[in-house]
């Protein structure tokens, strides 16, 4: 299926973006944060956070790089870096809080990856995981400066949910629900997925050699 890119669904993107943007920089900043980087090292770990993904995305769609195309989401992901910075230092945050808007930016991302690879006319099933990796590669890339495992390789379902719901979400634009809706429909339920799998430790199975 291919969206025709009208200025509703255009803007219904942006907003979209603009938020998984600060969620995810603001997870970057808390994981910097726990290995006591300076404040250098916390705006780069949050930049790459919340810019990382989209910035593959764009890529491997031989887009324009969202951000460069347009500053405001790099001056967002700065303005979020330096907020959460401060206000580590005012109130006391747990070492798993980070998990919450890293499971928003999983939650939004998926959706708007998956949104502008439809509308660039990916297949149904490649922009579904388009949504993935649009929502994943932050954190990796986060994790991977961070000198740890990226989470998405041990956690509670984490890609699994993400891939789930890029497909509900191209599942409900089949049925000709309004973009928005399906949107928000389809973010909330990798969010709570993604929350539900840290409580009750949901895992897929995990490779192992028969001894």
């Amino acid at each position: 299926m291919t969206l025709n890119p009208t200025p509703a669904l255009l803007e219904n993107l942006y907003w979209i973006t603009l938020f998984a943007v600060i969620v995810s920089s603001a997870s970057g900043v808390l994981k910097a944060g726990f290995k006591q980087f300076d404040l250098f090292g916390v705006i780069i770990i949050a930049v790459v956070t919340g810019l990382g993904g989209g910035s593959l995305r764009d890529m491997l769609l031989d887009h324009d790089v969202f951000w460069i195309h347009d500053q405001v989401f790099f001056i967002v992901s700065l303005g979020s870096a330096i907020v959460v910075f401060l206000a580590a230092r005012l109130i006391v945050i747990s070492h798993k809080f980070f998990l919450i808007p890293d499971a928003a930016g999983l939650a939004t991302f998926a959706v708007a990856g998956t949104l502008v690879s439809l509308m660039d006319g990916a297949p149904w099933l490649v922009a579904s995981f388009m949504g993935v990796m649009t929502g994943i590669m932050g954190g990796i890339f986060r994790d991977v400066l961070c000198n740890e495992p990226p989470i998405v390789f041990h956690s509670p379902l984490y890609a699994t949910v993400s891939w789930a719901g890029s497909l509900l979400f191209i599942g409900l634009l089949q049925l000709d629900m309004d973009a928005a809706l399906a949107a928000i429909t389809a973010g909330l339920s990798i969010f709570i997925a993604r929350l539900l799998a840290i409580y009750f430790d949901i895992k897929l199975p995990r490779f192992r050699f028969k001894t």
